[in-house]
């Protein structure tokens, strides 16, 4: 009988997504990869098997219900369970345009993936994290969805707009903590993380954080013990351990 825990990353590719995939997969998990792009997807299984990652790239659209679903039943047929469930995808525009410019149409795509592609990707492999014996799901949040944050003129982010962007972290947020409420009696964890400003391509080449500090918080998330919290938003603050984000 194999101890080996199994992972599932959205966006697995490139940025946070592939960095939380080649951390987990050094921590001796099994990773899937969920890409869109099979060509980008197949290189990404790739290059982490070149170190030593035991690493299998599924092909997954989280906007797609058809592609969700046969990424499931690829998955299933290959693992017993899903110990780790990271929703990493996620998209951002209209970052510097004031709520009363911005696109509704930019605005249903980001809430289209953001919320409901993880939504559809968390259902639809759920079955298979409740049958690990203490699954940990992952929702990548991000501090421009903190309520508390955006109303605080001290924040570091009072001076931004990103409306919609914003709203769909927040409605994430919501997510994470009634299914926190939903699992909590079957063992299995759900929590938020900010990974901060990364330079990834949302986050630019100018941002302050790598993609192995902003992937950090996750993992950390991703292998919590018994004792580990469930239904919160965590950062990695500035030390290695996690710190609560505010709503």
């Amino acid at each position: 009988m194999t101890t080996t825990k199994t992972a599932l990353i959205t966006g697995a590719n490139k940025g946070l997504g592939r960095e939380i995939s080649r951390q987990l997969g050094k921590l001796g998990h099994t990773v899937w990869l969920g890409c869109r792009d099979e060509g980008r997807g197949r290189q990404a299984e790739e290059e982490l098997r070149a170190e030593g990652i035991d690493a299998h790239f599924v092909q997954l659209d989280i906007t797609d219900q058809q592609s969700v679903s046969a990424a499931m039943k690829h998955v299933e047929a290959r693992t017993a369970q899903l110990d780790v469930l990271v929703n990493n995808v996620g998209i951002g525009s209209g970052l510097a345009m004031q709520p009363s410019n911005e696109d509704i149409t930019e605005i249903q795509a980001m809430f289209d993936t953001n919320v409901f592609g993880t939504i559809r990707v968390t259902q639809a492999f759920l079955p298979l994290i409740r049958k690990a014996p203490a699954a940990r799901v992952v929702m990548m949040s991000s501090g421009l969805g903190s309520l508390a944050l955006t109303g605080d003129m001290k924040s570091p982010t009072w001076g931004l707009a990103a409306m919609g962007y914003s709203a769909s972290k927040a409605a994430l947020n919501m997510f994470t903590v009634k299914l926190a409420k939903e699992l909590l009696a079957e063992g299995i964890k759900v929590n938020a993380a900010c990974p901060g400003s990364v330079a990834t391509d949302m986050g630019g080449p100018t941002a302050p954080r790598t993609v192995g500090q902003g992937a950090a918080i996750a993992v950390r998330l991703a292998t919590l013990d018994w004792m580990g919290p469930t239904g919160g938003f965590y950062h990695d603050g500035d030390g290695p351990g996690i710190a609560p984000y505010g709503w």
